[in-house]
């Protein structure tokens, strides 16, 4: 046990991101301290902004010895060069949230890499809206759903996608999808753009929205809230369990908003750690490509959720 004790002790992980303000990749963080103090590794947390600082986290690494490294990139096209430093520095490499893409922007599948399957997660949302629209017994024929778009960004373009394929299979009618482009990703651009939709589509009886994150179906919200839509009458879920969300259902009386499928940096930072460490110990190689997914919060089991995934 000694033995393995010291050997732990000489290994060293570098854990790179590259919004170190932003909650997600402090708990990514946490998590991956969690795995240090588990196995008897040092964990090193570097942040880095741009490439030139991407390019210093590595060097330091090396310069101190790691044997390998964590990396959400703020570039993903910045791969080429990320995966040269680290073969010259002698780091095992893996990245997480972010795929590092090649010349040709195709996936450099050679890099393992742990992600967020934005399919997956759009039809999570999807499945939950059919199912409580089939609880309160509304005709498809009769809902509306507006497709609050961010299309410049493939993530958003698959979340939105995948939530209406399994209303469509629920039994929505395609001719009741309505398009709501969004200026940017947050909650006026989306009440601005949903505005339009219903203002244009009196006819609807009930409407659902789908949408990159909570703030844009909060936009949703907003609007049948200001065209005097009862919240009977509306069902949208959100991706993310944002602080949005959870001051929607810490609201006396429930709104449009129904839930949110929030998504858990838990394994983003344990888990890798845990597989960059049985590579480096163990000559365990991790799988080149796990794509994890999230968990549906609702008003009355929202905090729950939150615990259960690490988050509080």
């Amino acid at each position: 046990m000694s033995m393995v004790s010291s050997f732990a002790d000489d290994v060293k992980i570098g854990f790179v991101v590259k919004q170190p303000e932003e909650p997600w990749f402090q708990d990514e963080w946490k998590f991956a301290d969690i795995a240090a103090k588990e196995k008897g590794f040092t964990l090193v947390k570097i942040a880095a902004q741009d490439g030139e600082k991407v390019q210093a986290a590595l060097d330091n690494l090396g310069a101190q010895g790691a044997q390998g490294v964590i990396i959400c990139t703020p570039d993903v096209k910045l791969g080429p060069g990320i995966v040269a430093k680290a073969a010259s520095l002698d780091l095992k490499l893996m990245t997480v949230d972010d795929r590092l893409v090649g010349p040709d922007n195709q996936p450099l599948e050679d890099v393992a890499h742990m992600g967020i399957s934005a399919t997956k997660i759009g039809e999570d949302v999807g499945s939950a809206i059919a199912a409580e629209v089939a609880k309160r017994g509304w005709d498809w024929k009769d809902v509306g759903a507006i497709r609050v778009s961010y299309d410049q960004l493939p993530t958003a373009v698959d979340r939105v996608e995948g939530a209406l394929s399994k209303l469509k299979e629920a039994g929505l009618p395609e001719a009741n999808i309505f398009d709501a482009p969004q200026a940017k990703t947050d909650t006026e651009a989306a009440l601005n753009a949903s505005t339009v939709v219903l203002n244009k589509n009196p006819q609807i009886k009930y409407w659902v929205a789908v949408g990159l994150n909570d703030e844009a179906v909060l936009g949703a919200v907003r609007a049948t809230e200001s065209v005097g839509i009862d919240a009977a009458n509306v069902v949208v879920v959100g991706i993310g369990g944002s602080d949005s969300a959870i001051n929607e259902f810490k609201k006396p009386d429930a709104t449009g908003f129904f839930g949110s499928v929030i998504i858990s940096p838990k394994r983003h930072g344990y888990e890798t750690a845990v597989n960059m460490y049985d590579w480096i110990a163990e000559g365990k190689e991790p799988e080149k490509l796990i794509l994890t997914s999230g968990q549906l919060a609702l008003r009355d089991n929202f905090e729950a959720v939150r615990k259960e995934l690490g988050i509080e």
